[in-house]
């Protein structure tokens, strides 16, 4: 099993839990599903989620994911891209994710 991790709010895991897929923030708008692998969690929420509450950490099983994944370069990195939507039964395991009291992400202690 190959892991790669999706930062979304719970209100959209909701949603997509009753329609049986996900679309994310950037499907619609950029085309593919922004994910990272497990050593670009923490700095990818740093840079992005910062401030934000309700967040989770979805562990997606890429072998279990319908559309196609792609590792593209962005930021010096090779980031897995979702492109098309996320089938929720992909979704191997789904964390709490908020910030700790110094503003900061960490991974969840499962993780670490």
């Amino acid at each position: 099993m190959s892991i790669i991790f999706h930062i979304t709010h719970s209100q959209q895991w909701k949603d997509a839990k009753q329609v049986q897929s996900y679309r994310g923030d950037t499907l619609d708008t950029e085309g593919f599903i922004h994910c990272s692998t497990l050593p670009q969690v923490t700095r990818s929420a740093n840079k992005f989620f910062a401030g934000k509450t309700g967040l989770l950490l979805l562990a997606i099983d890429s072998e279990q994911v319908q559309a196609e994944i792609k590792y593209e370069e962005a930021a010096g990195e090779l980031f897995p891209h979702i492109y098309g939507p996320l089938n929720v039964d992909a979704v191997a395991n789904v964390f709490a994710f908020e910030a700790g009291e110094n503003g900061k992400f960490e991974l969840p202690e499962e993780l670490r």
